[in-house]
């Protein structure tokens, strides 16, 4: 890449990419002219600035009003995580469950996990903890919600030629070993995603937003505005 390019590629950044070579501060300053009306209104951040990854339409808002407004919207998925190693996959996954507006986040097995990479996006959405894969399923199967896991494993089936089901929570397990022998016993199936390289698997969280991708491409409404694209 030349120096022009780069000098272009640097101005493309994101708003809110703390990186060294994009804006000095990101989100927005404090508000500027008459208070707008609203209980959704944070007077904190309207008096110092909202400095938060979040899209223009909740620039100002409160968590709690943030949290409210996603769940009259939220998809009928979920998405469950083994959680064994404290695999710093996890909060990626959580972040990418924010993006694609999952239903709920369960996390199964230990109730700590590595929340780095989710980058405070779990505050946005309902996360659950589940003692085990077996707790975790029944939770779903009350709620008529299948639990389909994802791995490579003989009988899995392909998920670019399936049906995903609007009520579903995919389960991933630990980066390396996959799904434990419980998650394969207590899921109602398990789907492969197609690769051509060398390498046997994909990273989770990489499987992991595939997943949700395939669910979004199947059933969210793309039509209105609640689709943000950037």
């Amino acid at each position: 890449m030349g120096e022009d390019a780069e000098a272009v590629a640097g101005e493309q950044r994101a708003p809110y990419d703390p990186m060294p070579h994009g804006p000095a501060e990101v989100g927005v300053g404090p508000w500027d002219g008459p208070q707008p009306e609203g209980e959704q209104y944070d007077a904190g951040l309207l008096a110092e600035g909202d400095r938060r990854n979040v899209v223009d339409r909740y620039r100002y808002w409160t968590l709690e009003a943030i949290v409210a407004d996603l769940d009259t919207r939220r998809h009928d998925f979920h998405v469950a995580i083994e959680n064994w190693q404290h695999d710093f996959n996890i909060g990626t996954i959580v972040r990418s469950a924010n993006a694609f507006l999952a239903a709920e986040v369960h996390i199964v097995g230990n109730r700590r996990w590595n929340r780095r990479g989710a980058m405070v996006t779990d505050r946005y959405q309902h996360v659950h903890h589940h003692p085990t894969v077996a707790d975790l399923a029944t939770y779903l199967h009350d709620r008529e919600v299948s639990l389909l896991g994802i791995d490579n494993l003989p009988g899995s089936l392909h998920l670019e030629t399936m049906t995903v089901p609007r009520r579903v929570c995919f389960l991933f397990g630990q980066e390396g070993p996959g799904l434990s022998e419980a998650a394969r016993e207590a899921c109602d199936g398990t789907f492969s995603i197609a690769q051509f390289g060398s390498t046997r698997s994909i990273n989770a969280s990489a499987a992991a937003a595939i997943a949700m991708h395939t669910w979004v491409r199947e059933y969210a409404d793309l039509s209105g505005e609640d689709a943000w694209r950037g």
